[in-house]
């Protein structure tokens, strides 16, 4: 088999490369903030502007109209470029926007898709609830029908960057039956609507990046229902599907390019005794067994985007991927501990203490559904067992 990529995309690493060494931000990125913001739809801009914003979404809608495969290549690139995080746009870019070129309206489509491409707005997520996290289906932030619009009141939670965003893809319970499946709305979700408050909630590093959000008789128009009112499940599965399938992509890359500084670290860093820590077996096992999966995590990921590249949305299978990145990111990111200790101050693309960012891989088996519901998802809807 020849994994070698065919001249034209050689070519195209090449231009990704040379404008990527030309316009990637020299400054950190700052902490969560109105400067983060800023910061981040700056950098959304750029790429806009530069013709790289986009790159598989339609050309209509501002994007290149390119493969899956030139969009993995885009976010390798990314990554060993030391590009930013995507910060406040990630929503908007990675499954908002995927889920309204799939599932929206031509008039949603047409004024909300170039808007995110431009950074001009910024979107966030409004799943999860108090009451219903990996039990999605559990919802109840409720929505009844007046006139031409949705009445909502409720809670949402653990929403990323609500406060500094302009709208939201919103899951409502607009109605109960036998299946809690049925009777859920996706909608979107002018996030300066009266009634809307955004409460941030501080992490253990100390930043407010995930918030409370509170629907006090939010008045939301019909026409921004994605597919039908009542059958809303079948769209967050669509949001969900990015979201685990190809909205992690450059974090699968950007692993795989920090074990490998990881083993340099090793290489070159003493211990108390005056012995390189990769004289360690221990070390020097789990440092092998991560570069090893990492490969395989690659090749995961480039199964995932022959089978997407046959369909309009990913299959059930992003889950395994999702699952495998987010142990596998736990795992590195405690090597990086071992390895470096507490003392080491710059690591991971950015000045960032490794124990902080140790502490912010817990959250990668439990966004996006925990690890249980995707061992759920895997089992019955890729291998085919039955329901537990």
């Amino acid at each position: 088999m020849d994994l070698a990529l065919p001249p034209e995309l050689a070519e195209f690493r090449q231009q990704v490369r040379t404008w990527l060494s030309e316009n990637v931000p020299r400054t950190p990125r700052p902490p969560v903030s109105d400067e983060a913001r800023d910061f981040d739809v700056a950098w959304q801009r750029t790429q806009f502007d530069g013709g790289w914003a986009g790159i598989n979404w339609p050309q209509e809608y501002g994007g290149r109209g390119l493969s899956l495969l030139e969009q993995m290549i885009w976010y390798e690139e990314m990554a060993w470029a030391d590009a930013p995080y995507i910060g406040v746009c990630f929503v908007g870019i990675n499954h908002a926007g995927p889920t309204l070129i799939a599932r929206a309206n031509e008039e949603l489509k047409t004024f909300h898709l170039p808007k995110i491409l431009k950074g001009e707005t910024v979107w966030c997520q409004g799943f999860s609830e108090p009451g219903a996290g990996s039990d999605l289906a559990g919802l109840s932030l409720r929505g009844e029908i007046d006139g031409d619009h949705l009445v909502v009141n409720g809670q949402k939670t653990w929403t990323s960057y609500a406060q500094f965003a302009d709208f939201q893809e919103l899951l409502i319970r607009t109605s109960r039956g036998n299946k809690r499946h049925h009777g859920i709305t996706w909608a979107v979700c002018d996030m300066h609507t009266p009634g809307i408050t955004v409460r941030p909630i501080e992490l253990v590093t100390g930043e407010p990046e995930l918030c409370e959000v509170y629907y006090d008789n939010v008045r939301i128009p019909l026409s921004n229902v994605v597919g039908k009112v009542d059958d809303g499940w079948s769209v967050a599965m669509s949001t969900l599907s990015f979201e685990r399938g190809t909205g992690f992509m450059k974090d699968q890359v950007e692993t795989a390019r920090e074990i490998d500084q990881l083993i340099e670290e090793a290489r070159t860093r003493v211990d108390r005794r005056g012995r390189s820590r990769i004289s360690d077996d221990a070390i020097a096992e789990r440092l092998a067994t991560a570069r090893a999966e990492a490969t395989a995590l690659s090749a995961m990921g480039l199964a995932n985007i022959t089978r997407n590249a046959r369909s309009a949305q990913p299959g059930p299978e992003g889950s395994m991927l999702r699952l495998f990145y987010g142990e596998l990111d736990q795992r590195v990111k405690k090597l990086a501990i071992d390895i470096l200790g507490t003392d080491a101050a710059e690591r991971f693309n950015g000045p960032k203490d490794p124990s902080r960012v140790w502490h912010r891989s817990f959250a990668q088996t439990i966004a996006a559904g925990s690890k249980d519901i995707q061992r759920n998802i895997i089992g019955e809807r890729v291998l085919g067992l039955p329901k537990g």
